[in-house]
């Protein structure tokens, strides 16, 4: 009878683990499994294990390993109750720390977030339509009587001072989103209507003669230095963050990649069409040129509070610091339990998580930046001592290159490229080699200028055509999609939950402010390679161009874009940004669950405790290695998979799929038991080993 006993609750201990199959419980199999081949050596009976106890275990592993990609009715039927809402229009249900519950659509990005790409869209064209031009305009390349009458190196001071501000500003506005009750809506709408609209229609005041004596300057001060940039920096701040927040965190969470790829192409559509129609106006009107923005940004914000009663607008909460209880432990026998030892070598996953990470990633991009700020500066001053191609595309128009080159490689970058490297090569990017890719790009268009400035100082009278810009602005436009883009998810993903808007404006800061004020600072300083030989501060033509040494300039931002390449490329950087993104997958919140499902995990977690530190299991625990080989099998570690986003997937290192690895670890658990029991059934059989599991063979008869 004390045998039939020790028989079933062993066959119980079995089908239990079986049952609640999660990767740490391989290793209580195992440790349990020593434990009693010590206790006891008596032959016992084989157990037939019937496909009921595989059914079970993968079902229960379906319901706690949640997808990240659900958009479908039949993905919604096989999720959890507690993820599901009684609203037909937004079935997906999130319920937060605090209690707040908010409903998501199955599919937000035709149901909310349609409305915030068009609204980005269209800021966009407004915002490098004016940029494009803005340095022509200063320096009366459109118009010789009507204009700022300033150098090149006064307007590229002054462009680059204007967009350092407008990167600078969206800390404003992530605090208004982050600590007020604006939010991300509130915040929109008070910097497009309240800043923006205004500084528009400053900088168009400026450009009618009819109204001044003499040109205003004030007036475009207060335009470009304050309503314009505040007001692009408020909007620019939080609407990708608003965007993202419109995908619930966790069952939509692999859909954030195909957001924001989206939310840079709208981007670059907008800078599109902006690029191509106000420089072809400017030529003949500056007035109509700097109108159109007005127009087409009213029409934005109108198009914006459309959608309002389809967005999700979560409240803004004030971050709690994390709070450690004592946790009161059994130690027997004078060892640390298994867990505890690993735990104590590791911080919290939110502990290295914060505003200071951030900034600190986004750091290993302004090298790029740099490059990529000089397409409204120094290509624009290049390229105004160039023949006009076609007689109406001049330098400014030049820049629509970097956006077609955005838009073509980005779709075939994020279709094509990517998934053909994860299906053929099992392979995905890290970030910092997508940094280093994007940096070598910024290299390859800064070697192309030089390649242009040579040109110009061995061209006769005549010149050449500004088309021989194009391959920098396509080498930029690459580059960006690499890092730029990166760069945006990125920041979202590592950031605390209760400070994405700062993150977003940490990372706009160091896009377009750090980089704007080391180029301010460059001017200053290099500011005699702009003068021409004869003491000529104004370089417009080929032969006052070619008496300056601009090229100087040049060397020097391609020494600092190299410089970023090999940055990225330090293996402990690497390193770093690794443990970054896996602290900020572990750190994902998981809703409120039902009683039911919240007992069962609880129950699991203190029955592995207790089996943990008992004295014999922890006398009989392998070494770390030994253990890590138990407790993955073959396959290798897991995957993170909570943050579908962000490294949802292998990296360069081949894996197999979390389906199989599943399938394997019960094949494992199953094959180990009943090697068991054979030998406990015939001793004298061949050396039994637990890391060896043979094929499959027909369950014995009990």
């Amino acid at each position: 009878m004390k045998k039939n006993t020790n028989n079933d609750d062993e066959e119980r201990q079995v089908l239990s683990i079986l049952d609640t199959i999660e990767m740490p419980s391989t290793k209580t199999m195992m440790t349990t499994t020593n434990a009693k081949r010590k206790a006891s050596s008596a032959p016992t009976t084989p157990v037939t294990l019937t496909p009921s106890s595989s059914t079970v275990s993968l079902s229960t592993l379906q319901q706690e390993n949640l997808p990240n990609n659900v958009s479908t009715m039949e993905q919604l039927q096989r999720l959890p109750p507690e993820f599901k809402s009684n609203d037909s229009s937004r079935p997906l249900q999130y319920t937060e720390e605090n209690g707040e519950t908010y409903q998501y659509s199955l599919r937000p990005m035709f149901y909310s977030v349609q409305y915030i790409l068009l609204v980005e869209l269209l800021e966009r064209f407004c915002f490098y339509g004016i940029n494009y031009t803005q340095t022509a305009y200063l320096t009366g390349v459109y118009n010789d009587e009507w204009n700022a009458d300033y150098t090149a190196v006064q307007a590229s001071s002054l462009v680059s001072l204007c967009i350092a501000l407008a990167y600078t500003s969206p800390f404003w506005g992530a605090t208004l989103a982050d600590a007020t009750p604006l939010g991300e809506y509130g915040t929109i709408l008070l910097g497009g209507l309240g800043l923006y609209l205004p500084g528009l229609c400053l900088l168009c005041f400026t450009t009618i003669p009819s109204l001044h004596r003499e040109f205003p300057d004030v007036a475009l001060w207060w335009g470009m230095l304050f309503f314009w940039p505040m007001g692009t920096g408020m909007v620019k701040s939080v609407v990708n963050v608003f965007g993202a927040k419109q995908f619930h965190p966790l069952v939509q969470s692999a859909d954030l990649e195909t957001y924001y790829v989206n939310f840079y192409m709208c981007i670059n559509v907008g800078a599109l069409l902006g690029g191509i129609l106000i420089p072809i106006v400017a030529q003949f009107q500056m007035t109509v040129a700097y109108g159109i923005p007005v127009v087409v940004l009213t029409l934005g914000m109108l198009c914006f509070v459309c959608g309002t009663n389809r967005y999700v607008r979560r409240k803004t909460t004030t971050p709690k610091k994390n709070k450690t209880k004592n946790q009161k432990s059994t130690y027997c026998c004078g060892c640390i339990p298994r867990r505890t030892r690993r735990s104590n070598n590791l911080s919290s996953p939110s502990s290295s998580l914060s505003i200071t990470s951030v900034a600190k990633v986004c750091l290993l991009l302004v090298p790029f930046n740099i490059a990529y700020s000089q397409m409204s500066t120094t290509f624009i001053i290049q390229g105004t001592v160039l023949n006009k191609a076609y007689g109406i595309l001049d330098a400014a128009s030049m820049n629509n290159a970097d956006t077609l080159s955005v838009l073509f490689f980005g779709y075939w970058i994020g279709n094509v490229l990517y998934p053909w490297l994860s299906r053929q090569y099992n392979i995905k990017l890290l970030t910092t080699h997508k940094f280093a890719l994007g940096s070598f790009l910024g290299v390859a268009a800064l070697s192309w200028a030089l390649l242009v400035e040579y040109k110009i100082h061995h061209a006769g009278p005549e010149g050449f055509s500004v088309l021989w810009q194009i391959p920098s602005y396509l080498c930029i436009g690459m580059g960006e999609i690499f890092a730029v883009s990166t760069a945006y998810e990125v920041a979202f993903t590592i950031a605390p939950p209760s400070w994405k808007g700062l993150a977003s404006a940490v990372n706009l800061f160091f896009i377009g402010g750090v980089p704007n004020m080391i180029c301010l600072a460059l001017y200053q300083k290099c500011q005699s390679w702009f003068d021409a030989s004869d003491g000529s501060k104004r370089i417009t033509t080929l032969e006052t161009y070619t008496q300056a040494h601009v090229y100087y300039y040049f060397i020097l931002l391609w020494c600092i874009a190299t410089l970023g390449v090999l940055v990225n490329l330090l293996p402990s950087v690497t390193k770093w940004v690794q443990q970054l993104e896996d602290a900020a997958a572990e750190s994902i919140q998981t809703p409120k669950m039902t009683p039911k499902l919240s007992q069962r995990r609880l129950q699991r977690r203190q029955e592995e405790d207790a089996e943990e530190q008992s004295p014999l299991v922890i006398v009989n625990t392998p070494d770390d290695e030994e253990d890590d080989r138990f407790e993955y099998g073959t396959c290798g570690p897991p995957l993170l998979n909570k943050a579908g986003s962000m490294r949802a997937g292998p990296t360069l290192l081949s894996q197999t799929s979390e389906k199989t690895r599943h399938e394997q670890e019960v094949y494992t658990k199953v094959q180990l038991y009943k090697q068991k029991k054979e030998k406990e059934i015939n001793p004298k059989s061949q050396n039994y080993t637990e890391t060896n599991v043979t094929t499959p063979k027909q369950n014995s008869t009990q």
